[in-house]
């Protein structure tokens, strides 16, 4: 397992990244837990959560994922200096005005919540999951520092952030001399390049910000599971992947894929997460395994780089 800086920080993080948002959604706790043993056995220290995850499935309350975290770290008896957790803040936790946003009252109550639901007293990587645009970003980032201050969060990261807005927090980090972003989780693989690579890579290879990309697989979509000719399954899941992949130049790159992994002897995903690991400017794809095939398939893809003949033919079948 190779670990590597989290941007400019001194802190070390494992080439993937395990993904919870499907914990107490479609893998129950003792799934989710056996999933995260086998991940931490395979040297995977990196785990990516939030407080959301996941209330929009029914009986959900949000919450469940950073619980279950907590509890297998317990139980586990995992040291937990030995891991890096993080998690996220932004999205609604209730029916109150401020129960959701990037103001300084909703932060330091979702902190506390997450903090008591992960059973830790410290995270190591505070993100906002998404911009505010009603709250000033001086107000959010100065609630941000004071946590660091206080030694209850160690680093702050961002999600889902345009190049402009990442820009501007920076820039009123700097001014203010306030805790800045030390790294994105931006919506990026082979076949959704555009939105990171247009800006976004620039400003993070820039200013040395680490980058943790989400949906590294397309929703599945980079598995080789979906088929043009063949019906998907019912569900909003297959659903949004085809909408947003269903198209000429999603075959395109599926099928550059295939013949490649063919090629290699690997899976489909094994080779969608060595195209990401093979580009020095990404720290940590989030990968989100479901069952424990899935994880297995998954650690594949560790220590596997592309020769640069191979990442040069996917970036070509991919361009944009």
């Amino acid at each position: 397992m190779e670990y590597r800086n989290l941007g400019r920080t001194g802190l070390k993080v494992s080439e993937l990244c395990m993904g919870t948002m499907q914990f107490g959604w479609t893998a129950d706790e003792p799934l989710s837990h056996k999933i995260l043993s086998a991940a931490f056995d395979a040297g995977v220290n990196f785990i990516d959560t939030a407080d959301i995850y996941s209330r929009w499935a029914e009986g959900n309350p949000g919450g469940v994922a950073e619980a279950i975290i907590g509890r297998w770290i317990k139980q586990s008896g995992v040291p937990r200096d030995q891991l890096v957790i993080a998690t996220k803040v932004r999205g609604a936790m209730g029916d109150g005005p401020n129960d959701q946003g990037l103001s300084r009252a909703h932060i330091m109550n979702a902190v506390e919540a997450s903090l008591r639901r992960l059973q830790t007293d410290y995270i190591d990587l505070y993100q906002t999951h998404y911009f505010d645009v009603d709250t000033p970003i001086e107000e959010t980032l100065r609630a941000l520092d004071d946590l660091v201050r206080q030694g209850k969060v160690r680093y702050i990261g961002c999600s889902n952030y345009p190049a402009w807005r990442l820009m501007e927090a920076l820039w009123v980090s700097d001014k203010h001399d306030l805790a800045r972003y030390d790294s994105l989780q931006p919506h990026y693989n082979l076949a959704h390049r555009a939105e990171f690579e247009r800006e976004l890579a620039d400003v993070c290879r820039t200013f040395g910000l680490g980058v943790i990309p989400y949906s590294p697989l397309a929703g599945g979509f980079l598995t080789g599971k979906y088929r043009a000719d063949a019906p998907i399954p019912d569900s909003d899941r297959a659903r949004g992947v085809q909408s947003r992949y269903f198209n000429e130049h999603g075959w395109r790159v599926l099928a550059a894929v295939e013949k490649l992994a063919q090629e290699r002897g690997k899976s489909v995903s094994q080779i969608a997460l060595a195209w990401l690991l093979s580009d020095p400017l990404i720290t940590s794809p989030i990968i989100g395994p479901r069952t424990l095939e899935q994880w297995e398939d998954n650690a594949g893809a560790i220590g596997l780089r592309l020769t640069d003949e191979e990442k040069a033919a996917l970036d070509e079948a991919s361009k944009w």
